[in-house]
């Protein structure tokens, strides 16, 4: 899919207004404050008051606010719209937008639910406007030498992510029915998808709640996915493991026909094999910062960026099949979740011209389907080797 580009310089910078002034908005804002070639030029949420701290928190106390996004952004004159509102303002805030002629960056997931993903796919196609998605393991510079290592081990047989850790968030989080798996999973999940460069076909995932869990959902998963490749990648975590924590990025091993990864998530990762490998240039882009710069320069060049709402979205559809085997007991098949969320976007959408798209579609999977790979994806990479952007 082809989108509008928008040209921007230092000495004529982008637009921004951010939606969203919460914990990760103010990261969002430290971050939009300080980049090159961006200009933040608004601060969109439904508390006034916070909009305004947040504005205060980055020197900038006299910039505009308002509760409605894209009404500001008109206000303002903004180009692009950071989207970091909570996840079920994802799609009418990211719809909104796109539909006023604004490209979209918003924070993982896409959506919350499966069916809103892919009607923001469509929304997308229809407006031909930028959607891209902010996954923040994906930019970092381990995960990018680890998937270095993964392309010369030759046919891969498993990859696996151990995650442990005992995070006491309160709020929203403890009363999930799934905590680990909705709020944290995918980015396991979408870094899986990253090395293997392949999608999910199946899942089997069970879900429990230790007897000392403090969140009142499930705090603990073990999932199975078999990819197209053949590969088994298999996530095994706790939100309830106290001691000997593992990184936020979680423990993993790839086990290869000529050899084996390791990357314990914060150092450099490890490889025991025979293979010649050369050292992957580091890459420029860094944490929520170089989902920032791959943006900006996607909408400057027109190519299409690591995250593209079409890419992203089967890592959505990771969690929800997990979420269903872990509810049903069974294992599940990704292109029912995708068939059935294909469904209920069809009955749920208001628009006619996005619901023409989402009819159009022969195939849910074909349709996510792209006849090139992102175009930032062959050099994804720097993240902080440290805590990561959040959960």
């Amino acid at each position: 899919m082809s989108f509008r580009t928008v040209a921007s310089t230092r000495d004529d910078p982008l637009r921004v207004v951010v939606a969203g002034a919460g914990n990760m908005g103010r990261a969002w804002l430290a971050t939009v404050t300080t980049a090159p070639g961006v200009d933040l030029v608004g601060i969109a949420d439904l508390n006034l008051t916070a909009a305004r701290e947040a504005a205060a928190a980055v020197g900038r106390p006299d910039l505009p606010v308002g509760s409605d996004a894209v009404a500001l952004a008109g206000q303002t004159g903004a180009q692009a719209l950071v989207n970091v509102t909570i996840p079920e303002a994802h799609h009418p805030v990211t719809t909104a937008a796109l539909l006023a002629g604004l490209p979209v960056l918003g924070e993982k997931p896409v959506a919350e639910t499966m069916s809103r993903a892919l009607s923001l796919v469509a929304a997308a196609e229809v407006t031909g406007e930028l959607f891209m998605v902010s996954q923040s393991r994906r930019w970092n510079p381990q995960l990018s030498t680890l998937r270095a290592m993964t392309a010369r081990l030759g046919a891969i047989g498993t990859i696996t992510t151990e995650f442990f850790r005992a995070p006491r968030f309160g709020g929203f989080r403890d009363q999930m029915a799934y905590p680990l798996l909705i709020d944290m999973a995918i980015h396991a999940f979408d870094s899986a998808r990253f090395l293997l460069q392949a999608d999910p076909v199946s899942a089997y995932c069970q879900s429990y709640n230790p007897s000392w869990s403090w969140y009142a959902g499930d705090a603990n998963a073990i999932a199975v996915f078999e990819m197209e490749t053949g590969t088994r990648y298999i996530f095994n975590g706790s939100w309830c493991s106290p001691g000997a924590d593992t990184s936020w990025n979680g423990a993993w091993r790839v086990s290869g026909e000529k050899g084996t990864a390791l990357w314990n998530g914060d150092d450099e990762p490890v490889l025991h094999a025979e293979v010649d490998l050369a050292v992957p240039a580091r890459s420029p882009y860094s944490g929520i910062g170089g989902a920032l710069q791959v943006f900006v320069e996607a909408l400057q060049t027109g190519e299409r960026p690591s995250g593209e709402v079409h890419e992203n979205v089967m890592s959505l559809a990771m969690v929800e099949a997990a979420v269903q085997s872990a509810a049903t007991g069974r294992p599940v098949r990704l292109d029912q979740v995708l068939e059935r969320a294909h469904a209920q976007a069809v009955r749920d959408e208001a628009r006619a011209d996005v619901r023409a798209v989402l009819e159009s579609w022969s195939s849910v999977r074909e349709a996510l389907a792209m006849t090139t790979s992102p175009a930032s994806g062959a050099a994804v990479g720097a993240g902080p080797a440290g805590a990561p952007d959040g959960p």
